[in-house]
């Protein structure tokens, strides 16, 4: 049951990178789910994988010597679906399909693969705390990052780009 839950049901077990193959997995799902009517359940399920997370994480790491195992993603889909609440909720409330908005789902995907990768400041710090808290802890600020990203570069697109087109 560990393994189910770390590897996000064996995406984790994918390869090559199976850190993007899991937040690609969580897109697609929040995509579904988003579409079915279900766009709030996007926040409240990166709420629900973090809180499980950091409840399995724990076990599974007990299990390997490995610090950070590769097939742990659970942290990938907490983190994703934090960055894409950002967009999910203003596109709700307005009504707008996500598919027709699809930078919506793609810019949180991307910086947040940046930002999990490249793990700039607090990113970094929490990578390097360790432990199931750090493997944790570092995608969920890659999330946060990536969701005010978003939401900047939304209004940047929307404030300056969209008037000269």
């Amino acid at each position: 049951m560990i393994a189910v839950i770390t590897t996000f049901f064996g995406i984790g077990r994918l390869r090559p990178a199976p850190g993007t193959w899991g937040s690609a997995a969580a897109v697609l799902l929040a995509v579904l789910i988003y579409e079915a009517g279900g766009a709030l359940l996007i926040p409240l399920g990166a709420v629900l994988a973090a809180a499980i997370g950091f409840w399995a994480v724990p076990q599974a790491l007990r299990m390997t010597t490995d610090e950070d195992p590769s097939e742990i993603v659970i942290d990938e889909v907490a983190g994703q679906w934090l960055a894409m609440s950002f967009t999910v909720i203003p596109l709700w409330r307005h009504g707008i399909s996500i598919l027709d908005a699809w930078p919506g789902f793609v810019v949180p995907f991307l910086l947040f693969r940046l930002f999990d990768v490249w793990k700039p400041w607090l990113v970094g710090r929490a990578d390097r705390q360790g432990g199931a808290v750090g493997v944790m802890l570092d995608d969920l600020w890659a999330g946060l990052f990536a969701g005010f990203g978003s939401v900047a570069l939304a209004g940047l697109y929307h404030a300056v780009l969209e008037p000269m087109l």
